[in-house]
């Protein structure tokens, strides 16, 4: 027998719904996941961009304190960046596998910072095979005019290296500055991103020295496993917290279905065994609702945007974007922002075609909006209100 299909998703909702309430008070409130891919650039921008300096290849920005950036480049390099654009590079930054999406990767401030000077970067370091995903913290040095790492130690290496694209490496700090969050991607082979002993396709929860908290859902199983906080990732480049103190996750689908993920501790996320997308091949793959047992994402994009850098706006100088998250787009070429409501669903509010892809998004404690650009000559933008 045939069923028609609008009844099965219809039976898949109030399953997952009876799942979700079980699930504890970290769990949205069920919301039917949004398709926001067909949503047109908004023509009108209420910011007007500054272009502040120009990098090869940038991928990720973060602020320090002081309000001076650091900024990564693919090829292995590190920069401090003052908001006028005068940059210092950091020396003694190890070795890179740089090719395709792998090198040089995400860059985050300590929680500490003002006190220890401690960064933490991800790259994909050359080994056999390719190259492998780690993890490092470093004390940050500046004397006259000079900056260099210090007391280098990689905290968090990744078992198995690949020559595959799709590494992650975002880093997100918990609020209470006592763990930190890793996603790590498939690296283009997405069957291990459901195998719970590889560390791919898997969101990581650590603590701040790259031990293993207690309290993880399978801390005593060892390895792998005792690191995961969530499974079933394919190439998630965005990992922020909100100012509600929950985590969220972006990563790419593959031909269609991008996704904007609420992060639970303990779910599967369920890539590659549903998605919103298809295979590049064109063979389907089962969606979202088909699959009640995997956690569905809470905005989709198919066609994509192709999401690169997240983080949620609380500043002032666009008071319109409070509570929104800010999300950089490289096939959409421009920012999306995003907005949620208090049944535990989002949506797109409006994106801008800006003519360039977006690799990372940051917010500055003035409130502008700072961006990069993709690319071998990618500018670095401070977006702030026209007029």
């Amino acid at each position: 027998m045939t069923m028609n299909p609008t009844l099965i998703r219809a039976v898949c909702a109030v399953a997952l719904a009876g799942i979700m309430l079980c699930a504890g008070p970290m769990t949205r409130a069920w919301a039917a996941s949004v398709n926001a891919g067909l949503n047109e650039p908004n023509p009108v921008q209420p910011f007007a961009m500054a272009a502040v300096a120009e990098f090869e290849n940038p991928w990720a920005i973060a602020f320090l304190p002081d309000g001076r950036l650091l900024v990564t480049e693919k090829a292995g390099r590190l920069f401090i960046v003052t908001q006028d654009g005068a940059k210092t590079e950091v020396a003694g930054v190890p070795d890179v596998y740089v090719r395709g999406q792998n090198g040089m990767l995400d860059v985050a401030a300590s929680p500490d910072f003002e006190q220890d000077h401690v960064i933490y970067f991800t790259f994909v370091a050359p080994g056999p095979g390719g190259g492998a995903l780690e993890l490092a913290r470093a004390r940050l040095e500046e004397s006259a005019g000079a900056a260099r790492l210090a007391d280098l130690a990689i905290i968090w290496h990744q078992e198995a290296g690949s020559s595959g694209g799709q590494p992650g490496g975002i880093i997100a700090f918990a609020p209470d500055g006592r763990h930190l969050f890793l996603s790590v991607g498939d690296r283009q082979r997405p069957s291990t991103a459901q195998d719970p002993d590889q560390a791919r396709g898997k969101v990581l929860r650590l603590n701040l020295d790259g031990s293993v908290p207690p309290d993880n859902p399978m801390a005593g199983a060892g390895g792998v496993r005792a690191e995961t906080w969530t499974t079933g990732h394919r190439n998630p480049y965005g990992l922020a917290f909100d100012a509600a103190g929950r985590l969220w996750l972006h990563e790419m689908g593959p031909r269609g279905g991008d996704e904007l993920n609420l992060i639970v501790r303990g779910r599967n996320y369920g890539w590659p065994e549903v998605s919103n997308g298809n295979n590049y091949s064109g063979i389907p793959i089962p969606d979202h609702a088909t699959r009640p047992e995997f956690e569905p994402p809470v905005v989709y994009w198919t066609p994509v945007i192709a999401p690169a850098g997240l983080a949620f706006y609380e500043g002032d100088l666009f008071p319109a974007w409070r509570g929104s998250a800010l999300i950089g787009g490289l096939v959409s070429r421009g920012l999306v922002r995003v907005v949620f409501d208090d049944q535990g669903g989002a949506n797109e509010a409006e994106r801008w075609d800006l003519g360039h892809r977006i690799r990372d998004v940051a917010v500055a404690a003035d409130g502008a909006v700072w961006l990069v650009e993709d690319g071998r000559a990618g500018r670095l933008l401070r977006l702030s209100p026209r007029g």
